[in-house]
């Protein structure tokens, strides 16, 4: 399962990264850093990014997903999970 896009900030605005991202099938929305040349970046698409945004900063609020106390992939999945779960049941 490719996503359809991948949203990133000026901060994953280079050459390489996009040229992966295209690789694997999908299509950037990456604005381009002030020095470089513009890119075609959707608008409406690079504006969403804030409910993604906003959705780390709860998970945040887990002590376990700030810190990444868990050691394994698969345990820092599941309480990633876990704090996805209850944030979608307290909205």
């Amino acid at each position: 399962d490719v996503p359809g896009w991948i949203i990133g900030d000026r901060g994953y605005a280079s050459d390489a990264f996009r040229e992966r991202i295209w690789n694997m099938g999908a299509r950037p929305a990456i604005p381009p850093k002030r020095t470089d040349a513009p890119v075609a970046c959707p608008t409406w698409i690079y504006n969403n990014r804030s409910r993604v945004e906003n959705l780390w900063a709860r998970l945040k609020e887990w002590r376990a997903v700030a810190t990444r106390y868990e050691k394994t992939a698969r345990s820092f999945l599941g309480i990633l999970c876990l704090a996805a779960a209850a944030d979608w049941i307290k909205l």
